[in-house]
């Protein structure tokens, strides 16, 4: 049966919240515009007049998409050059989804997308569903096929896992830009004792290169390790604007609602590192170079205001 304009209508005024959920559910951008368009071809060639609940049916066929692309995926990234790490996504990209709650906004931080790969298919799919959509444990245990009680076994489960790996504390985007500022004038003071007093004692540093980019395969961990890591690396060199194609410009700004510095060359997005911010300082810092998980933080960027940069040819 044909679709009508009615039944593509029905579709789109979902895209935005299947969006947010592939997003959550798979790390990727790319991977989950490319879920929901599948999904938009299901319902297309479903006979849509006898779906009851359309949000249900899509979410349906979406979420056990998205827990098919990621069993795949985890065996793609046993041969991942290096760490993996998601896909950012810069302040008002609509993917990002509800940040009404506490809960939200931590379900799609850098962080805790992070972790959220340490889950099983099944606990991920739980955790994003309740906590990030507040969908009610029957509909949970309806999407996945499931009993309600096995439902929330996995969601306490899964937030324990979450929790055991879990320093970040919130801050607005007034509190991330100063953060920021702080850390990039002790980058660039050439010294690293004023680096070591903003981090945690077992801070990390973790980049993601995709074998694009040379990014170091093992973390650097500990305050010592990790501020003379990037006291280098915010050290001016022919060799770093060759690799990055010129000399960046260094902006402040936060992603996936965790404060950000965001390199930019030329209008193209080279680098964004997400500080994962403790009750203690600076706890984490994830920097994803992989040109191809860029793309859309570079479309984002080309088409919002974003001030000064905070420095200039900094590399």
């Amino acid at each position: 049966m044909a679709m009508t304009v009615h039944d593509v209508d029905r579709f789109e005024a979902s895209r935005p919240r299947l969006e947010a959920i592939a997003y959550r559910l798979l790390g990727s951008a790319s991977e989950a515009e490319d879920a929901v368009q599948e999904t938009y071809l299901r319902w297309q060639a479903s006979d849509v007049e006898h779906i009851q609940v359309p949000e249900a049916w899509l979410t349906k066929v979406l979420t056990n998409l998205c827990l098919n692309q990621l069993t795949s995926a985890r065996a793609r990234r046993e041969t991942y050059v290096g760490q993996w790490l998601p896909e950012p996504l810069l302040a008002g990209d609509p993917m990002l989804g509800p940040a009404d709650t506490a809960e939200q906004r931590e379900s799609v931080s850098y962080a805790v997308l992070a972790l959220l790969e340490r889950l099983s298919p099944n606990e991920r799919a739980v955790y994003v569903l309740r906590e990030a959509f507040d969908y009610p444990h029957r509909e949970i245990a309806a999407i996945l096929d499931i009993t309600e009680a096995a439902s929330q076994q996995i969601l306490h489960r899964a937030k324990k896992h979450v929790a055991d790996g879990k320093a970040r504390t919130e801050v607005d985007e007034a509190a991330a830009r100063r953060i920021v500022e702080e850390f990039l004038a002790a980058a660039t003071s050439g010294r690293t004792e004023p680096l070591v007093r903003l981090l945690t004692q077992d801070a990390v540093s973790i980049g993601d290169g995709g074998g694009k980019v040379p990014a170091r395969a093992k973390a650097f961990e500990g305050a010592l390790a990790v501020a003379t890591f990037m006291r280098g690396l915010f050290k001016p060199s022919k060799a770093k604007r060759a690799l990055v194609g010129g000399s960046p410009e260094v902006y402040a700004t936060t992603a996936n609602g965790d404060p950000a510095i965001v390199a930019v060359v030329d209008g193209r997005v080279v680098g964004i590192t997400c500080l994962e911010v403790g009750a203690d300082g600076i706890a984490a810092f994830r920097s994803q170079v992989n040109p191809d998980k860029l793309e859309r933080a570079t479309e984002h960027w080309a088409a919002t205001e974003h001030g000064e940069p905070l420095l200039r040819a900094a590399f």
